[in-house]
């Protein structure tokens, strides 16, 4: 989700992950550096002709690649004993996982058309503005290609072959076949709602993964591990809020498929920030840069280049109905730091370097001071308008 916290996180100063005396040890990052290849400038021809078939334009910037220092590839190889036997035990075996059809009307059976019926007459109590968080959380989650290209790209934990046999290639492809059923979940619900425009769903979700992500992790698995611990909690947060408005709004099965897609991410999140928590024991001051190095430069949410070929501000108008309705707030960004700040005991580490001990100040002040600003936002926030949204047939939502 969007959120402005520009004031906050650009206060804190550019990290290494390893600082040394030296000046040539310092200097860590790769001078491989790119200008990201789906931001376009506005004055092109080509701009224009990219816009209307890939994605919308973007604000150019740099793109940093392989900044972890090569001699920290040995600590992941090392690791590789303890991920299968403290990280792959967060996996379930196939056999045991639930299914879309589990929830979903059976077509092989007499009464399905019936089931469907059922469905949508419970689709018809919810309001139109869920609907816009339903399908944007759906519109995510079937993005999941970038996410595992994502992973992929983390020196030290790629997938080299496509099916290698290492504990990190292992722990990507079974985390991407469990995740793929949330999508695969959401979008056959939403297509027997029949509240929405699936075309254009379809749409947003082609231009989505033809956009990619850019989350600034740079090839580099301390930012990459920091990153998703943060965004399966925060889809954890999402899901878990759209069960229960479900719930109150009278579709139980609708809750029970959301409160469930919320379990598998907890799931994940406990993988993810244990990964994290082994970092932080093996190197304590380059995984307490790392952080403050990825909160410094915010943590983009993965649907961030979303488009739908008609809203070129699709994804921050997504984010306002969440942050209206309550499902995913900037106040939920705060505690979400806040809560990893607490389960990697950061407060506690000793040990550190003078850097080391500024960027863990900088993290342990963090949350609080997200809290501020957001309230001053909050105060300061102009009256609601409406926009239209394309996968509810362009009836107008107040953002």
């Amino acid at each position: 989700m969007a959120l402005r916290l520009n004031s906050t996180v650009n206060t804190f100063p550019s990290h290494q992950l390893m600082p040394s005396s030296s000046s040539k040890s310092r200097n860590f990052r790769s001078p491989r550096i790119f200008m990201a290849s789906t931001l376009h400038s506005d004055s092109s021809k080509e701009t224009e002709k990219m816009k209307k078939t890939h994605c919308p334009p973007r604000e150019s910037h740099v793109q940093v690649t392989h900044s972890m220092p090569p001699e920290h590839l040995e600590i992941f190889s090392s690791l590789e004993e303890w991920a299968d036997e403290n990280i792959l035990v967060h996996l379930k075996p196939v056999e045991k996982c639930w299914q879309a059809q589990d929830f979903l009307p059976a077509p092989e059976s007499e009464g399905f058309y019936e089931q469907v019926n059922e469905l949508r007459e419970r689709a018809k109590e919810i309001p139109d503005d869920y609907f816009v968080v339903l399908v944007g959380d759906m519109i995510t989650e079937e993005a999941l290609p970038t996410y595992q290209t994502m992973l992929n790209t983390l020196d030290g934990v790629r997938d080299e072959t496509g099916a290698s046999l290492t504990s990190w290639a292992r722990w990507t492809r079974a985390w991407t076949a469990e995740e793929n059923r949330h999508g695969d979940l959401l979008n056959k619900y939403l297509y027997l709602s029949g509240r929405v425009d699936m075309k254009q769903i379809e749409k947003t979700i082609q231009y989505l993964i033809g956009s990619g992500m850019d989350p600034k992790t740079e090839n580099n698995p301390y930012l990459g591990f920091i990153y998703t611990s943060f965004q399966e909690r925060a889809t954890f947060i999402s899901h878990g809020n759209t069960a229960r408005q479900a719930k109150e709004h009278g579709d139980m099965k609708l809750a029970q498929i959301c409160g469930t897609i919320a379990s598998d991410e907890k799931r994940h999140e406990t993988a993810y920030t244990k990964i994290v928590e082994k970092l932080f024991e093996i190197d304590p001051n380059g995984t307490v840069l790392a952080l403050a190095d990825m909160m410094k430069k915010k943590i983009s949410m993965p649907a961030h280049l979303m488009y739908d070929g008609q809203d070129d501000n699709l994804f921050e108008h997504f984010s306002a109905v969440a942050q209206r309705l309550e499902v995913y707030t900037a106040k939920d960004y705060a505690d979400i730091l806040e809560f990893l700040v607490g389960r990697w005991k950061v407060e506690e580490l000793s040990g550190l370097s003078g850097e080391g001990r500024r960027a863990q100040d900088f993290v342990c002040g963090l949350p609080p001071r997200i809290r501020r600003l957001e309230e001053r936002a909050q105060g300061r926030a102009k009256k609601s308008s409406s926009v239209p949204f394309s996968w509810l047939f362009g009836r107008e939502i107040v953002v």
